[in-house]
């Protein structure tokens, strides 16, 4: 049986919320080379999942001048459903993001992309060598790159009260 929904509409005011700002693509892989923890998003049995990840961001030079080339996020992992699904399905999502409750702004960047695992040994042994270094214990050598396709990102700037709130 189909779930049933129902809507709801909110009666507060948004005359007090900032509006959300769009990130061109540079300001995105600017922020995305510069944190190292993200979000997965793989498809398991016809449902999404996350998986909190660290992660590195690698560009690749293209082989001629008029290839710009291609960013790829590197993922080092363990053998499991993270990935399985990823490299099975092979279409993946990320995301990266910041907020500051206290001013009611935040950023978010996500990247769709496609993942592969290296397969040559000097791909392995490129890959060993990256500043990737996860936080759960237990063996992690694997590795999972997701070619950037698309990047989008958003900002919420403060509220200007709330940042009259925040100086002292």
């Amino acid at each position: 049986m189909p779930a049933s929904y129902v809507a709801f509409v909110s009666t507060k005011s948004t005359t007090a919320a900032s509006e959300i700002e769009p990130l061109d693509e540079a300001e995105c892989r600017r922020l995305l080379g510069q944190s190292g923890i993200g979000r997965l998003v793989v498809v398991v049995g016809h449902q999404p999942d996350i998986f909190p990840v660290n992660y590195y961001l690698e560009h690749i030079d293209g082989d001629t001048e008029d290839d710009p080339g291609v960013d790829e996020i590197v993922i080092r992992t363990a053998e499991g459903t993270k990935l399985a699904a990823a490299l099975m399905g092979g279409n993946v999502a990320f995301e990266i993001d910041e907020f500051d409750p206290a001013r009611h702004s935040g950023w978010s960047v996500v990247v769709h992309g496609t993942a592969h695992e290296s397969r040559t040994l000097p791909a392995v042994m490129h890959d060993e060598d990256l500043p990737v270094e996860p936080w759960a214990a237990g063996a992690k050598l694997r590795h999972i790159r997701v070619t950037v396709d698309t990047i989008t990102g958003r900002r919420i700037p403060p509220l200007p009260e709330a940042v009259e709130e925040v100086q002292p």
